[in-house]
């Protein structure tokens, strides 16, 4: 295959267009990775050296424990809480980067460990949210984009409400009309299908608002871009055009926003599992908190930012997977 230069309409030379260096973009790609987990952590360790109260007396039990000043004394030099700041820093980014998130001052248990404990429920809310949401807003989109400003009012007006529907209000109007009153599905508690499906559904719903509204404002623009245009002349039914053609084109800015709503949903799955009493990081999440349990708030937080990085490296691969024009780039020489 011929790869001469061909001349532009100002006389510069184009490039055909060529492969992307796999090997180059996926070191890029990890190296904003680790920048993003890096920046992460600082922002963790300034969380820890403001936090109010003595670390120690959190160590020990809190204030109630009222432990002699001998042994607070003990524990900052165990811990190392009186050594210069820059040499904590090195301590917490070192251990951090060996997979090393201290211990519980609740628990008394490695913090991975626990993490390890709950995190399975938590990830398959987040999960199963997501593709709820996606099961949502696209059919939608299929059914009222471009139909009509009836029936295009109508999904709008829908995705518009939910989109600014707080979680947590939506969890308790859903907790109460389909658990209480109705008994559909049980109150609180479990890890069954149905007791999984009100609290996904929570979490789905404002979701799938932005997802939908998204995706309405691309799907509507390619509806009458050439390629549909194209799609019609060649003789494809309007429903093929839209289904084969035109989401497929709309999907990516859906799928943009979904690598930032799955770290939006870790954090809304926290309140969720609350709310319905599910077993997850979300009660030892508040118990944390409440408690001053620094490693353990440090251990979660890290954990939603390296997921959020892992979900948006998928996210890249995914673009050029729907999209295969991004396989290729053209270099003007």
């Amino acid at each position: 295959m011929s790869t001469t230069p061909s001349i532009t309409h100002g006389g510069a030379l184009e490039a055909p267009p060529r492969r992307r260096v796999p090997w180059r973009t996926a070191v890029y790609k990890a190296l904003g990775a680790i920048l993003v987990l890096w920046a992460a952590a600082t922002l963790c360790f300034a969380m820890q050296e403001l936090s109010p109260g003595n670390k120690a007396l959190a160590i020990l039990g809190g204030a109630g424990a009222r432990p002699p000043q001998a042994v607070i004394e003990e524990t900052e030099e165990k811990y190392g809480l009186n050594d210069p700041i820059v040499q904590r820093y090195g301590r917490f980014i070192g251990n951090l980067a060996t997979g090393d998130l201290g211990t519980s001052y609740q628990y008394k248990q490695p913090v991975t460990s626990l993490i390890k404990e709950q995190v399975g429920p938590t990830l398959v809310l987040v999960f199963v949210s997501t593709l709820l949401a996606w099961l949502i807003s696209v059919p939608i989109t299929l059914f009222t984009a471009g139909k009509g400003r009836v029936r295009s009012s109508m999904g709008a007006g829908f995705e518009a409400f939910f989109a600014g529907v707080p979680p947590y209000w939506l969890g308790l109007v859903l907790l109460v009309v389909f658990a209480f009153e109705l008994g559909v599905f049980p109150v609180t508690g479990g890890t069954s299908a149905s007791a999984l499906f009100l609290p996904a559904l929570t979490l789905a719903l404002p979701l799938a608002g932005f997802l939908g509204q998204v995706t309405r404002d691309e799907f509507e623009r390619g509806l009458k871009q050439p390629f549909a245009i194209s799609a019609r002349a060649r003789g494809a039914s309007e429903g093929e055009v839209r289904r084969r053609h035109v989401l497929r084109h709309a999907l990516l800015p859906g799928i943009t926003l979904t690598g930032w709503a799955i770290g939006a949903t870790i954090s809304g799955a926290v309140l969720v599992e609350v709310i319905y009493a599910r077993p997850g990081l979300g009660q030892v999440l508040v118990n944390a908190v409440s408690n001053q349990d620094l490693p353990v708030v440090v251990g979660i937080t890290m954990l939603v930012a390296l997921i959020y990085v892992v979900v948006n490296l998928v996210v890249d691969l995914l673009y050029v997977i729907v999209d295969p024009r991004l396989r290729t780039r053209k270099e003007v020489v």
